[in-house]
């Protein structure tokens, strides 16, 4: 008799921990869950803000070539040297915005 009880008292500690240990995962799992939705989010919104900025750059851009005067002597290479310059520039913005 002495032997069932303390099967019955194994077997229902056995069951106690498994079931603690069953609830401390499920609280780790909302607490992970959580973060990773929050980071989701704040990713989503870190997007939409670079791409409100690269619509500001292109309109400030726009606006700043409108408003340049323009020269009517200036030599061709200028104006190649500036393209050249121009494109060093936007591959160095774009690594800037990373």
């Amino acid at each position: 008799m002495g032997e069932l009880l303390n099967s019955g008292l194994l077997n229902m500690a056995s069951l106690m921990i498994s079931l603690v240990v069953l609830l401390v995962g499920l609280v780790i799992w909302f607490f992970v869950n959580r973060a990773s939705s929050r980071t989701n989010e704040q990713i989503e919104l870190l997007e939409a803000l670079l791409d409100q900025q690269k619509r500001q750059n292109a309109l400030l851009r726009r606006l700043c070539e409108a408003n340049e005067p323009e020269e009517k002597d200036a030599p061709k290479d200028a104006i190649a040297e500036e393209s050249k310059d121009e494109d060093e520039d936007d591959f160095i913005r774009l690594v800037a915005e990373r």
